[in-house]
């Protein structure tokens, strides 16, 4: 027998299935649902059926349990939702992909259980501005580092930075291609500007921009900020860079070689950016001191 209809037996004997959340908090509580009706108990099988079993099995708990109930009200087996895609069953090696996750979601919502359909939606929006942060920093790489996206891109949180390999091929390339240290500095800036931002908390592969910048003298970014081409983007990075978490060697000293009319610049633009924990960083590494 296919292992993907396994579970399917079971659920054309169910009639009755209660649905709980794995965690209270943000799910509702608990619902009971008849599945006497054939048109309901057949909605709920579609919704449950599976589409197959990639070997895949989530680290977490899941997020609601689904316990089918026979005739007499006993017990047949109990079944988990995993980020409204997968399920987990006992009688499965691995957790099963949903053939339409979207479906048990909106069934469950349309029972009293709103909560995972609405996390889901809130997880898609996520992912869909994460996207389109990552676009926009791709699209501010440098050209002569296009080649080079994929591995960045693929840098996991895990790793701790990029490899000291990989950023020598990019330092080599940099400087190969842009040769003028105040035009590779000002692209550098730009490109540590864009994406989300963040000067914690941000994808893995935003933070090469910034290592980059962080072996160059603090001279070529004197230099690159003091040019007529700098903007609001290459403030951004500059900000970024030097009010982050230990992003020089020398960052103190660093910082105290800005002129005044710099600092007070980049100061500036951090209390314009709405972002509260930089505009903290910046207060503390760029304001005057007080006498």
């Amino acid at each position: 027998m296919d292992e993907t209809m396994a579970l399917d037996g079971v659920l054309e004997r169910a009639r009755a299935v209660r649905v709980a959340p794995v965690r209270a908090a943000g799910s509702g509580g608990e619902i009971r649902v008849d599945l006497g009706d054939p048109a309901e108990s057949v909605r709920f099988r579609t919704a449950m059926a599976v589409d197959s079993l990639p070997g895949f099995h989530c680290m977490c708990i899941g997020d609601v349990r689904l316990e089918l109930l026979g005739g007499d009200g006993g017990r047949l087996t109990e079944v988990v939702l995993h980020h409204g895609r997968t399920l987990r069953w006992e009688r499965w090696e691995s957790d099963a992909v949903l053939t339409d996750g979207r479906l048990l979601l909106d069934w469950l919502a349309e029972h009293g259980m709103p909560g995972p359909l609405e996390q889901f939606e809130a997880a898609l929006r996520r992912n869909e501005e994460a996207d389109e942060l990552r676009r926009a920093w791709v699209a501010v790489m440098p050209a002569a580092l296009e080649e080079f996206t994929d591995r960045i891109l693929g840098l996991s949180p895990f790793d701790g930075g990029a490899e000291a390999a990989l950023l020598a091929d990019l330092e080599d390339r940099l400087r190969h291609d842009v040769p003028d240290p105040v035009e590779r500095t000002l692209a550098l800036l730009a490109w540590f500007g864009s994406g989300s931002g963040r000067c914690s908390g941000y994808p893995s592969y935003e933070g090469v921009p910034g290592e980059l910048l962080g072996v160059l003298p603090i001279t070529d970014l004197l230099s690159a900020l003091a040019d007529p081409r700098a903007g609001d983007r290459h403030d951004a990075g500059a900000v970024r860079h030097l009010v982050g978490w230990k992003t020089r060697p020398d960052q103190k000293q660093d910082v105290a070689a800005l002129p005044d009319s710099l600092r007070a610049r980049l100061l500036a633009h951090a209390r314009r950016s709405g972002d509260a924990d930089k505009q903290s960083r910046a207060e503390g590494w760029l304001a005057p001191a007080r006498g």
